[in-house]
């Protein structure tokens, strides 16, 4: 037997479990991308077959079912042949850019309890630190550098820098972390760069557009505490509307297989720091992951590996892991009328749904659902409070490519170009729902029997 045929009768001894019929694809529970590896010998043509799916925005397709289940792993800067990866080039650069952000990112969090002037509130009352700018300027000099013509839409402009002194900080961490060997950049380009994603930064119109969206830190309000809270540096590509690539870097990820909830693992006090994830999505070819670690030197060299995600395979809604912004409460959401919430997997009773809680912002859920770790996502939409495509963009392709489903409450596509001009909100009707795909349908009927909030 060669190693081709070895390999293949590996694959097919653990995903296939005999039974009475013949055989059955075996399903890990939960943490659906997390799984050991198989031979990346036997991946190159199995690979092309399997993660290869048609992606539009009106609707995306769903993978065949015996196909979610399979499970591959190749070690590669990018996890599927550039043949098969139309816009390749512009992934390579945004992995590139991602994974220096989070070693930026790391960095300064590791000197934020010392350097009280490096947080700093906005006018809306949250806070901002040198790494959400650092993190902007960084990746809007590393992705202009090689693709110059692209505009950046991004959250953050240079007017805090400067009038709370921080322009030396921000230089530092960004010259740091650059890719450039002798560093030709001064503080007036990284404040540049910052502006270049800033609200003044580009002018769209009506016709489809081509542009990065970026949310540089997506949790800053995890990312000051300074503990394992979850938060996401978050790059997104979009193309004549349609979102083509997605990358997040999540620094503080748990890569162990669990069945403890994402908050019961951040409160475990011995718990050692995450070796983190970066996950990536690129339009037909599947959402896969790999360890930071290497990256962020948290934990022993690690050589690369990437492995390839899918949503859970959850069909009842009473059954479903539930997911909800940390600040919000289950009763002022529509299913509540319908159960009651515990976030205590062994204490659910009938009528209760199981509510994952983790801190901090949207698009680390995002990778929860598309990791298989919940099975659902539910944002409500708040008042006087505008939803920004930054905190959704990259998660929404991620989710699609891993097998599931994003609309807004009354089960429509979420549309980046309601903003006509400058692409910076989103108008989702009610809120945004995130699901493995397999309860979107009966969850949209459920909200809205449920809801007054949902409204043309």
């Amino acid at each position: 037997m060669d190693k081709l045929d070895f390999g293949l009768y590996k694959l097919f001894a653990r995903n296939f479990r005999p039974t009475m019929a013949g055989f059955s694809l075996h399903q890990p529970p939960f943490n659906n991308c997390l799984t050991q590896p198989i031979q990346p010998t036997v991946l190159p043509a199995m690979i092309l077959v399997h993660s290869a799916r048609h992606f539009s925005t009106v609707r995306f397709s769903q993978p065949d079912p015996a196909v979610r289940r399979l499970r591959f792993s190749v070690r590669s800067s990018l996890p599927f042949g550039t043949e098969k990866a139309k816009y390749h080039r512009e992934l390579e650069a945004a992995v590139d850019a991602v994974e220096r952000a989070c070693a930026l990112c790391v960095e300064v969090q590791s000197s934020l309890l010392s350097s009280k002037r490096r947080v700093v509130e906005k006018n809306d009352q949250t806070p901002v630190t040198v790494a959400d700018f650092g993190v902007q300027a960084l990746l809007s000099l590393e992705l202009g550098k090689r693709f110059p013509s692209i505009p950046l839409v991004a959250e953050e402009d240079s007017a805090f820098v400067r009038s709370n002194n921080l322009v030396g900080s921000v230089f530092d961490a960004v010259i740091s972390k650059s890719s450039h060997g002798e560093n030709p950049w001064t503080p007036d380009h990284v404040l540049e760069a910052i502006d270049r994603g800033g609200q003044d930064g580009s002018t769209f119109g009506a016709q489809p557009a081509t542009y990065w969206v970026l949310d540089p830190i997506d949790g800053t309000q995890g990312f000051v505490k300074g503990n394992q809270a979850l938060y996401v540096v978050g790059l997104a590509l979009v193309i004549d509307g349609q979102i083509v690539l997605g990358v997040m870097g999540c620094p503080n990820w748990q890569n162990a297989v669990s069945n403890k909830s994402t908050s019961e693992v951040q409160e475990e006090k011995n718990t050692p720091p995450g070796s983190g994830i970066i996950m990536v999505a690129h339009t037909g070819c599947g959402t896969w992951t790999k360890r930071l670690s290497s990256v962020l030197n948290l934990t022993a060299k690690m050589p690369y590996s990437w492995t390839q995600c899918f949503v859970d395979e959850c069909c009842m809604v009473e059954e479903a892991r539930y997911s909800i912004r940390a600040s919000d409460a289950w009763e002022s959401y529509p299913l509540s009328t319908l159960f009651t919430s515990t976030t205590s997997a062994d204490s659910i009773v009938e009528g209760q749904i199981l509510l994952v809680k983790s801190c901090c912002g949207s698009l680390s859920k995002y990778i929860m659902v598309a990791s298989g770790r919940v099975s659902l996502y539910m944002q409500n939409v708040k008042v006087q409070k505008v939803t920004k495509a930054w905190d959704h963009a990259a998660g929404i392709i991620c989710v699609y490519e891993a097998g599931g489903k994003v609309t807004d409450w009354k089960g429509d596509q979420i549309n980046l170009a309601a903003d006509q001009l400058g692409r910076r909100n989103i108008y989702p009707s009610g809120g945004i729902l995130v699901t493995n795909g397999n309860l979107h349908n009966r969850l949209v009927e459920m909200i809205s029997s449920n809801s007054s909030t949902v409204s043309r």
